[in-house]
């Protein structure tokens, strides 16, 4: 008889510098990567980066005040944030029914944010 043991990085702690984002999980391991990777935090204050929260039971983490969200299996794959050049306000309505590349635009729903 085998059991389960989760192994699913989880993030107990994060600190933000002026060159990297370290996240502490909770098995004990440390994830460090550039605060280049994630252009909002780059941009954001000191006050900003100390304001995070957890998210999925400590899955990924949360900066409210400039809606960031990186998640522990992104940071250890070696995924940045990409820059949008997308205006910030954009409508979601598509000729030809709503359709987006064959998917309507409500499967595209993450985290109850559009």
């Amino acid at each position: 008889m085998s059991t389960a043991v989760s192994v699913e990085p989880r993030i107990k702690d994060v600190e933000v510098s002026d060159e990297t984002i370290t996240a502490r999980l909770v098995d004990g391991r440390a994830i460090s990567v550039p605060l280049a990777w994630s252009w909002r935090l780059s941009d954001a204050t000191p006050a900003q980066r100390a304001n995070w929260e957890s998210i999925g039971d400590g899955h990924g983490v949360h900066w409210p005040d400039v809606d960031e969200d990186i998640s522990a299996a992104g940071m250890l794959a070696g995924v940045p944030a990409r820059r949008s050049n997308v205006p910030a306000k954009r409508s979601t309505r598509r000729p030809g029914g709503g359709k987006r590349n064959g998917m309507t635009s409500r499967l595209r729903t993450v985290a109850g944010r559009r």
